[in-house]
């Protein structure tokens, strides 16, 4: 049989992971081994970020994004999470022009007809977007068709890496392939397997610089903030805080661990030499930052996550260029070496990592929904909250933590990044207004808000952070 000597592509992808959470890239509180070995290893962008969402699902944005190879306010319809099967979808587009197989592990939160329009088959697929790690239900796919539920027999992490292990070992060398792997992890439930968490309440990392108990100013409507953000009373505590903070290191311990049991099983393929290796995640997380939990927010701590490309053909090293999470559609297009598609705006991360350019954009726009808005030109960051007409200014350069708002001595600044945000607006098409005449009161009163508590939360986090309580008020019913 004849070998395939096109380039097999795998894209692991976390959920929920902050691109501060990695040993490698400067935290010596976490224990990333299988990670720190991909980023010294391979090529690593140290300033990538999700575009921003249209939804509090996040996560759901930055799928779109990521398949269709544009930014979300340019995928056309009004069903942005999912409408856009039509489009040139990333693996169907590998499969259509570069002959690729297609394979879907783990998490797809855009729904059926996306997911039949991407790949061509899959297994241990969880169709949804949250879940309770150690207790779920998969479905194997094939034919454009997803088979029966089966409870998983693992952990999430584990779980999928088992079946994109299988997969590994199973492919033929005669046609490359592409293996799409999401994982749920560090997506609360904060549910480790004990060993993991355990390891971090004994040696407990330091809060977030920029904890705060409250976030100061309603950033969404209130009944935008969600269930992300009612995952800890308010005011936030530092022991509350900590304790989540352990548990979601923990989660991020067990996923490299996985990790490292994907990289093992390339490594003693027939694959090895002619497979690309990419980590990433949908976007961050705040976990305290600014008083918040979730990431429906535009701090830097929320928008940002890693990226690293590790294998054949790719240099050591690591880039400060702005990046998003999409440009790897245009980069895995190149690493197939095919065209992009008319239409797709994502840009090919390539000549960053062969040193042919140091920048791809000169700067940043982050929109989220109706209600945030955010520039950064490298340096100085421009926050507008439009439904409160609330203006925050940092200088990244000496407050990377966004915690000195410099708006009233900086006048030129805020000029000069408004009319930068203006020219990103007419660029990707963005039509909301940056203020209003009726705005919603600034401040949020938290003994008003009612907290969501969502199905998925296991026993012990419901008596731990809940009060003991049972009764969700969010996600399906229970059969």
């Amino acid at each position: 049989m004849a070998e395939s000597k096109k380039t097999n592509i795998i894209l692991l992808f976390a959920d929920d992971q902050r691109a501060d959470t990695i040993g490698a890239h400067g935290n010596p509180h976490i224990q990333t081994p299988n990670l720190d070995k991909l980023s010294d290893s391979g090529f690593s962008f140290r300033k990538n970020y999700c575009a921003g969402s249209f939804s509090g699902a996040v996560c759901v944005a930055s799928r779109a994004m990521l398949m269709t190879g544009r930014h979300w306010q340019q995928i056309p319809g009004r069903n942005k999470g999912s409408g856009w099967s039509a489009l040139p979808v990333l693996p169907r587009y590998l499969r259509d022009k570069a002959d690729y197989k297609t394979f879907i592990v783990g998490k797809w939160h855009n729904g059926q007809e996306t997911l039949r329009s991407a790949f061509s088959s899959g297994s241990s697929v969880y169709m949804g977007g949250m879940v309770d790690h150690a207790d779920f239900y998969v479905q194997d796919y094939a034919q454009g068709k997803l088979g029966d539920k089966r409870k998983a027999k693992e952990f999430s992490s584990a779980e999928f890496a088992s079946a994109a292990i299988n997969y590994i070992q199973k492919a033929e060398t005669n046609k490359p392939f592409f293996l799409y792997v999401a994982f749920t992890a560090p997506h609360d439930p904060r549910n480790p397997p004990e060993k993991y968490r355990q390891i971090y309440y004994k040696n407990r990392p330091p809060l977030p610089k920029n904890f705060l108990p409250e976030h100061p100013f309603s950033n969404m409507p209130m009944r935008g903030m969600g269930r992300d953000e009612c995952l800890a009373p308010w005011p936030r505590t530092k022991a509350v805080i900590s304790d989540q903070l352990c548990e979601y290191y923990g989660l991020v311990t067990h996923l490299d661990e996985q990790v490292g049991r994907i990289v093992k099983s390339v490594e003693e393929s027939p694959h090895a030499e002619n497979t690309i290796i990419i980590y990433t995640a949908d976007h961050g997380l705040a976990m305290g930052s600014h008083g918040l939990l979730g990431k429906q927010n535009v701090y830097e701590q929320s928008m940002s996550s890693p990226l690293i490309i590790n294998g054949t053909g790719i240099a050591k090293g690591k880039s400060n260029a702005f990046t998003y999470v999409h440009d790897l559609y245009a980069t895995i297009c190149d690493f197939a070496n095919i065209p992009t598609p008319d239409g797709v705006t994502s840009k090919n991360l390539l000549p960053l990592i062969r040193g042919e350019k140091e920048t791809l954009r000169d700067s940043l726009f982050l929109p989220f929904q109706n209600n945030q808005r955010a520039v950064n030109d490298g340096r100085w960051k421009l926050h507008i909250y439009p439904q409160i007409n609330h203006q925050l200014l940092f200088d990244l350069e000496s407050n990377p933590d966004e915690t000195n708002n410099l708006l009233a001595s900086h006048p030129e600044k805020v000029k000069e990044l408004t009319n930068l945000m203006g020219k990103w607006r007419r660029k990707v098409g963005d039509k909301d207004p940056l203020s209003v005449t009726k705005p919603q009161p600034l401040k949020v009163d938290y003994s008003k808000v009612k907290r969501v508590l969502d199905v998925w939360q296991p026993k012990w986090i419901r008596d731990k952070y809940f009060d003991g309580r049972e009764k969700a008020n969010h996600g399906p019913k229970k059969k």
